[in-house]
């Protein structure tokens, strides 16, 4: 290899690793960035072949309609069902996603409960918790639950 090959080379190696080495730390939370205040809660759910119906039909009398109750008392911001119309095996067909207002509110309160408590009623509670261990367990597989915050940069 003759000089100017060597130098080129060197060159580019030195460029490659500045450009994949980590910049220093020159960013601050709640100065240059900071989580949002509400709080996204995802469920990825497996379904049985043949069962995507039968299991959209009983969370419309559940989930939906549980979530409906929490919404229009501002327990929850909103929430939605998405189809993983390509899914690869091992992966999910539904996420069901939950936006609640503040982290405060997705952690919960006695307050809040008994007031989806009073909205709700306990005997749609018991028979929503009867229809999962009926129903759901046989039908579908819970794959992960995450919880997250917008990252909002200044």
């Amino acid at each position: 290899m003759n000089c100017k090959h060597l130098l080129l080379s060197v060159a580019a190696a030195v460029s490659a690793a500045a450009m994949s080495a980590p910049a220093s730390a020159q960013i601050e939370l709640y100065k240059d960035y900071e989580p949002s205040p509400q709080v996204v809660e995802m469920t990825t759910v497996q379904v049985d072949d043949g069962q995507f119906e039968t299991y959209l039909q009983g969370l419309k009398s559940t989930w939906i309609a549980s979530n409906e109750v929490a919404k229009k008392l501002g327990i929850i911001k909103d929430y939605h069902i998405y189809w993983n119309t390509a899914p690869t095996v091992g992966t999910f067909d539904l996420v069901l996603e939950i936006v609640y207002p503040s982290v405060e509110d997705w952690a919960g309160s006695k307050a809040n409960y008994m007031k989806f408590l009073d909205a709700y009623g306990k005997a749609n509670i018991d028979k929503g918790d009867e229809t999962v261990r009926s129903l759901y367990n046989k039908i579908r597989e819970i794959k992960a639950t995450y919880v997250m915050r917008e990252v909002i940069v200044h």
